[in-house]
């Protein structure tokens, strides 16, 4: 049986393609982040394509603004190389997407300065304020829940960010797909989902009930309506069908709570 040929690139050629230096290479060995897969008699160092993996994958996250110590705990701890790509992923179809605002609000105002076409601040600001969604948390809940979660969401580390997304959108997931099996809101697990939403809910500082382990009721339900009611949050759940089903398990949750 013929040997499997294991491919490796010089520190040179590896610095190459990826388009840093040697010394950036050499740095990240020296801090344990990216050893060389192989060390040659006279010291030069070799790279195959596991290496070649993991230095795309510190790439994507340094591209996120992610610190280095950063990056070697997340690597670490995430030691499934496909999880490690799928939230690569997700984070950078976000940024991809707010680009992709930003974009066409910059050729937005080139086509208005042609064209001499007033603008509102929300055309030209499109895709640049981080905090869009502001103005409507502060209007349906008040300046203090909008400040807790705010200062919640920027005391976290890039790390800690990537993993309350993946595990809101596994919930998503999980929703979407007990919507598509048809079960009735009011099953053992369909109101197994609805505990995890009211817990999910109550971890975010400045919503009511945060804290306690469960959203308040209240709460809930007026959430279950706006799931239905507005098309943003029904595509989360598959469209309103979708969102529907969670809005009637979330209304036998609470009515369960007596």
């Amino acid at each position: 049986m013929a040997e499997e040929q294991i491919h490796e690139w010089s520190i040179t050629a590896l610095a190459a393609s990826a388009g840093v230096t040697t010394r950036t290479l050499r740095h990240y060995d020296a801090i344990g982040l990216l050893p060389p897969s192989s060390v040659s008699a006279g010291g030069h160092r070799h790279y195959d394509e596991q290496a070649v993996l993991r230095l795309q994958q510190i790439l994507a996250f340094r591209e996120l603004g992610m610190p280095l110590p950063d990056i070697a705990a997340t690597l670490d701890e995430l030691r499934d190389p496909r999880e490690t790509l799928q939230q690569l992923e997700q984070a950078l179809t976000g940024r991809i997407e707010r680009q992709q605002r930003q974009l066409a609000s910059i050729r937005r105002v080139l086509a208005a300065h042609d064209t001499k076409e007033a603008l509102m601040p929300e055309e030209i600001l499109d895709g640049f304020d981080h905090t869009d969604h502001r103005k409507e948390v502060e209007q349906r809940w008040g300046k203090d829940a909008y400040a807790s979660s705010d200062q919640w969401w920027r005391g976290m580390t890039e790390v800690e960010r990537l993993g309350w997304r993946q595990a809101s959108d596994q919930l998503l997931a999980d929703w979407r797909a007990a919507a598509d099996t048809g079960i009735a809101p009011e099953s053992a697990a369909a109101q197994a989902l609805a505990e995890r939403q009211s817990r999910w809910l109550s971890s975010i500082p400045g919503t009511p009930g945060a804290g306690t382990g469960a959203a308040d009721p209240e709460y809930l339900l007026g959430l279950a309506d706006l799931y239905v009611d507005d098309e943003r949050f029904a595509a989360n759940y598959g469209g309103r069908q979708g969102a529907a089903f969670v809005r009637e398990a979330l209304r036998a949750h609470v009515a369960g709570l007596g």
